[in-house]
């Protein structure tokens, strides 16, 4: 063991401990996910509102609109959906321009959290390409929706920042408090894991 592996562990409120670099399935727990997405804010907290819309709003978002594609898509897909940003309950949500400034290190992180998490829910840790197409559809969305809704965007604005080209879905997404939107993400994956 080097000096710098016990720097690669994080400890959470649950007792577990998740090596970040290696993370085991073993290691993670649905009631840590939901409190960090929780309290990690999009777009760096520069949204409108009391409170910050969060990655696990976001998420349930993502849910909402996977769950509007006729007809309705397999359970663990909409399981994948919900979880599909699960990783920055460690690493945090890092505006994309930073994201490439950090380079390939990070996105290797995140791919082997998001494989642990993915395994841990009876996922396969790489998902269906179809799946991942219409997740990250979902998830363009949502984007969309977020920057016109809360972030300040114009249509025309976030159209072009973003480069979303579809016609908007007919959503209304505000923020909420955490504890509200920790309660919402677990009441949704308990949804998901009993059906």
């Amino acid at each position: 063991m080097t000096d710098a592996t016990p720097r690669a562990w994080q400890r959470m409120l649950s007792g577990r401990r998740l090596n970040l670099l290696d993370p085991s399935p073993l290691d993670v727990e649905v009631e840590d996910i939901a409190l960090g997405l929780s309290r990690v804010a999009r777009w760096n907290g520069q949204t409108t509102g009391a409170y910050p819309f969060t990655v696990a709003q976001h998420s349930l978002v993502v849910l909402a609109l996977v769950e509007a594609i006729k007809p309705l898509p397999a359970r663990l897909m909409r399981l994948a959906a919900l979880l599909h940003d699960a990783s920055e309950y460690v690493t945090s949500d890092l505006i994309t321009p930073f994201k490439a400034a950090v380079g390939p290190g990070y996105k290797e992180v995140e791919r082997r959290i998001e494989g642990a998490v993915h395994v841990r829910f009876g996922l396969p840790p790489t998902l269906p390409e179809e799946w991942r197409r219409q997740i990250k559809q979902a998830d363009k969305d949502a984007a969309f929706l977020e920057a016109v809704q809360l972030a300040g965007f114009s249509v025309e604005e976030a159209r072009k920042v973003l480069g979303y080209r579809r016609k908007p879905q007919a959503m209304t997404i505000a923020a909420t408090d955490p504890e509200t939107a920790r309660l919402q993400f677990l009441a949704a994956f308990q949804r998901l894991v009993q059906a």
